[in-house]
Order: structure tokens, then sequence, then C-alpha cells
């Protein structure tokens, strides 16, 4: 099992994070654009803003796969489908989660997979619900010992994955001492140890 982080990680991961990663400009306007697309104070859907994420953050999976216009509505028909369990999860923590979310959870990020991929289907997630769903690759699920199958398969190592974070967050002492997002300071932390050795 991992060591959980300490807040000097969280804190070294950030430096970092910063001092390597210029990508983190698309994270924060791809989290900015889903937000007011979702309510409705731009031109763009919430599949063009996600789209801003996974162009940048996602290229591998798009290496050999077309972002055409049949990708684009397969991914709003995944956020229409699943439009009001998103936005519950939306206004929800991580530090809520509870065995009685693992079958929606479970539910949602193998249809979200199936689209997207298991590092797509969490980068989606997350913006969607940036305080409830972490954000992985599989560098950070090897690491965990959760290390991704098939596409379509791995809601059940997501949902574990889910359950690691959380307490990782716990033992950190939450939001409050973490200052900021934990699930974006974790997954800073887990790409800057387990994916880039930065740290």
């Amino acid at each position: 099992m991992l060591q959980a982080p300490t807040i000097q990680d969280i804190e070294a991961a950030r430096k970092a994070f910063e001092a390597n990663e210029p990508r983190d400009l698309f994270y924060r306007a791809a989290t900015e654009l889903v937000s007011l697309a979702l309510e409705g104070r731009t031109s763009l859907s919430v599949a063009e803003a996600l789209a801003v994420l996974l162009q940048t953050w996602n290229k591998m999976f798009y290496q050999y796969r077309r972002f055409d216009h049949q990708h684009f509505t397969d991914i709003e028909r995944l956020i229409s489908d699943h439009y009001p369990l998103l936005i519950t999860f939306r206004q929800r923590s991580i530090e809520s989660f509870g065995q009685e979310d693992e079958s929606k959870v479970k539910q949602v990020f193998k249809a979200f997979e199936e689209i997207l991929g298991p590092v797509g289907a969490a980068k989606c997630l997350h913006l969607l619900a940036p305080h409830f769903f972490p954000l992985w690759d599989r560098a950070i699920a090897e690491a965990y010992d959760l290390p991704l199958g098939e596409r379509g398969r791995n809601a059940d190592r997501y949902c574990r994955f889910m359950g690691i974070v959380q307490e990782q967050i716990q033992s950190l002492g939450g939001e409050q001492t973490i200052g900021r997002n934990p699930l974006k300071a974790i997954d800073e932390y887990n790409y800057c140890k387990h994916t880039k050795g930065w740290i």
C-alpha cells in the first residue's frame, strides 16, 4: 500500500507542477468553460468545453481516433443521459462519497469510459464534478495497484481509487487544511510522483 502524501508532499508537488507543466492553463480554462456552459453563460456546449481539456490533457487517446462531429455527439449524449446525476455529484465533495454511491459512480464511469477511455472518463467527470471525481492516468492507476484493463472494464478500479483518495484527503485534514481543491492537489502529487518522477 502506498504511503499517503503529507502536506509537505502536496506543497512540493505544487511547486514541481507549476515549474514543469505548462498545460495547467488548459485545466483552468476548461474548468471555467464547463462552469459557464452548465450555467448557459457561453455559446459553447458542455461537450465543447470538455474538449478543451481532452484534446490537450488526453492527446494520446486521440492519436489514432478522430475528435469529429460524431465524437462530440457521443459526449453530448453522455452528458444528457446522466445530467441529473452529474449535477448532484457536482454539488458534492469526495469526502461525502460512500458505499451507497458506488453503483451510480460505476454506472456513469462505465458509460463515459466506453466513449472516452478510462483516463478521459476521469478527466471529464472531474470537470463536471470537480470536488467529487478524482483524476488519474495509467501510471497513477498502476502505482495504486489498480492497473487499467480493457476499455469499459475499469469502473470498479475507479471506485476503489475514489475510496483511497478520500482517505488521503481526510488524513491531510480536508479542503480547509489543503487550502484549495484537494482533488487537484492530490492529482498534482500523483502526476509529479508517479507519472513524471519530478518529486
